[in-house]
């Protein structure tokens, strides 16, 4: 960011605080959301992100991308050092995925997939700052979520931090869990929460599930910042979107799961579903969740299209697993509107990736010009004292961002 532009914010602030002057409404960002189960299965280096993030026919500002199980669930994995390898391997293909430049025949391939504005995903990313780059990244043992914005975006982004609850075994551990990042965009605060909750299809397990979700926003706690205003909560945030592998199933007998999913029957499938019937009897009070007309996204036989126990013997020993849908985005509040949610069909995991497009209202300070008039009173020498602003030979201070930054 420009000095200038840096003295506009701090002299905007000042006079807000001042003056209680009101924020300006209306800047809408385009947010990407997704979560994705992968099985403990590395990804190919040649594997194609670009479905997944559906480059071709969207375009949006942020993209915050969720992951469970990244490496296997081995005690060693749960117990021993974390290995960044598989993580930094996964960035590499969101990056390359976020900022493939097209040619002009892939142009051309993708006429007929322009966005509202009339431009592609692949023509915005030949315009200066509209590359990507990636704010915060964070591993817990399988648990991953890396968030990414377009650059002339990253100078208004501030305070970046994460927050890792472990609820796995012995309660502590991370093969259960979640990873939160926040931070905040101009002058609203924005907490997504990567989540994978405890397992199971047994009458009851739905409230290990809940519990954990309890002990995440009742220990997950942010830094308040050096103006000690920023929200520590994840619920106190403005925007708050959470996603994963939330493993809630659907209350019926395996075989009338089976029959229902056969005939596609999803609103009977979803008058069952446990997260639905805690989203409408208050466990989970002020969150909201899209109309759901995709297939259960678990839990299939890996590099199939076919439900995991559908025309196969299961071994001896193995647990049935009746198809849910497991993986899943809500979220809390106002200032955020749905545009689509949606399952993607990437097979080489159990589970289907699920994905989702909101609109997020951001509160923008008045630009500095509207206080032109102001500056030519003698109130704006007593305002601008406040501030120390360096002289055009100084450099301007700057500090570091988080160790997350990549």
């Amino acid at each position: 960011m420009g000095q200038w532009s840096i003295i506009s914010m701090n002299v905007s602030q000042v006079l807000r605080k001042s003056f209680h002057l009101p924020y300006c409404f209306g800047n809408l960002q385009r947010v990407f959301v997704s979560t994705w189960n992968v099985g403990g299965i590395a990804p190919d280096e040649d594997l194609d992100m670009e479905d997944l993030l559906d480059t071709g026919n969207t375009s949006c500002d942020i993209y915050v991308l969720g992951f469970q199980e990244i490496v296997p669930l081995s005690a060693s994995n749960v117990l021993g050092s974390e290995n960044s390898k598989i993580s930094m391997k996964w960035n590499s293909l969101i990056r390359e995925a976020l900022n493939k430049k097209g040619d002009k025949n892939q142009k051309n391939s993708i006429s007929n997939n322009n966005n509202e504005d009339g431009k592609s995903s692949m023509e915005y990313n030949n315009i200066p700052g509209q590359e990507f780059r990636c704010i915060i990244s964070k591993q817990m043992v399988g648990i991953m979520i890396s968030v990414w914005v377009r650059s002339y975006l990253r100078p208004y982004v501030r305070y970046p931090s994460v927050s890792c609850i472990g609820c796995g075994i012995m309660g502590c551990l991370g093969n259960k869990g979640s990873v939160s990042v926040r931070f905040r965009l101009h002058e609203t605060s924005f907490c997504f929460v990567c989540s994978h909750l405890a397992s199971g299809g047994r009458e009851g397990d739905e409230k290990l599930r809940n519990s954990n979700v309890s002990e995440i926003f009742s220990r997950t706690s942010f830094p308040k910042g050096p103006s000690l205003d920023l929200p520590r909560k994840i619920l106190e945030h403005d925007r708050v979107i959470l996603l994963g592998d939330l493993n809630y199933r659907i209350s019926l007998p395996e075989s009338s799961v089976r029959l229902l999913v056969e005939t596609r029957d999803w609103t009977a499938l979803l008058e069952n579903d446990q997260l639905r019937m805690e989203l409408m009897n208050g466990q989970f009070e002020g969150w909201n969740e899209g109309p759901i007309t995709f297939a259960p996204t678990y839990k299939y036989r890996p590099n199939s299209d076919v439900y995991y126990g559908c025309f196969h013997q299961t071994k001896k020993g193995e647990k049935k697993r009746a198809p849910a849908w497991c993986d899943r985005i809500i979220w809390h509040g106002k200032g955020l509107k749905q545009h689509e949610y949606k399952r993607g069909e990437e097979k080489f995991s159990d589970h289907r990736p699920v994905k989702a497009i909101f609109t997020a209202e951001v509160e923008v300070l008045h630009p500095l010009k509207q206080f032109q008039s102001f500056f030519l009173s003698d109130r704006f020498d007593r305002i601008a004292s406040q501030l120390e602003i360096p002289s055009s030979k100084d450099d301007f201070p700057c500090k570091g961002r988080s160790s997350f930054q990549i």
